[in-house]
């Protein structure tokens, strides 16, 4: 079946990276049409139960509410396959019943959809996904056309490299005290990383460096900084990712 790639979500944003057209996605997700290959960093599954069950007070229903972003994607753009750049499941606690029922039930409705994790730090604590799933696992790098496919950010002698980990984020400043922190995409010349897709993460505040391209995600759209590399609204100093 052919995926629908003339306008699947709105306000996508196309940009050229490694030779390849990529469509960056208000959605947090990363879509290279040509092989119609879907990359989705950190969603962190069961993230929330795992607090809860150290008794912290944070609401539930995030791991549904993930699911169902990523069936809505699923659905528009029909991919030949799912890359998951790593920590798709938060911890060993989040390896709850109704979690495990809950991807067992999301899995059954894409079923020929072929799907890669690569391992990232909280896969090799929390485990790989159960084997009924049919997620292949994988270090990184794994090679993909010209990407390598990884979890932490990296440089590669040979690939572009597409990570994860550090959940990019930037902050924008308007008039008086005006401050807007939003999830972006942030561009280097040998390395991209993604934003985080899970709904209950944490985020690093991007430094602006030369050269270096950010793509801003609010609103249910995508659209770059201009002459990010040196935008003084930008905050330059980082945060510990949660």
């Amino acid at each position: 079946m052919q995926g629908r790639t003339d306008n699947p979500t709105p306000n996508h944003l196309v940009i050229a990276c490694a030779g390849e057209t990529l469509w960056l996605l208000p959605e947090r997700a990363l879509w290279w049409p040509a092989r119609r290959v879907l990359w989705i960093a950190d969603l962190h599954l069961g993230k929330a139960a795992a607090y809860r069950a150290l008794g912290q007070p944070v609401p539930g229903g995030t791991t549904q509410e993930n699911l169902a972003r990523l069936d809505r994607l699923v659905a528009s753009l029909v991919p030949a396959q799912l890359v998951f750049l790593g920590d798709f499941l938060h911890a060993p606690g989040s390896r709850t019943p109704s979690l495990l029922e809950a991807l067992a039930d999301w899995r059954g409705r894409h079923t020929e959809l072929a799907m890669v994790l690569v391992r990232g730090n909280h896969d090799k604590r929390a485990g790989d996904p159960p084997a009924s799933l049919a997620i292949e696992v994988v270090t990184e790098p794994w090679l993909l056309g010209p990407f390598a496919c990884c979890h932490h950010p990296q440089a590669h002698a040979t690939h572009y490299v597409l990570a994860g980990h550090v959940h990019p984020a930037l902050h924008l400043r308007g008039l008086g005290r005006d401050r807007l922190r939003l999830p972006c995409f942030c561009f280097d010349a040998d390395q991209a990383v993604l934003p985080a897709f899970g709904e209950f993460t944490g985020s690093w505040t991007v430094p602006p460096q030369p050269g270096r391209r950010l793509f801003a995600v609010g609103g249910q759209a995508v659209w770059p900084l201009p002459g990010s590399d040196d935008q003084p609204s930008l905050q330059s100093s980082l945060s510990r990712t949660l």
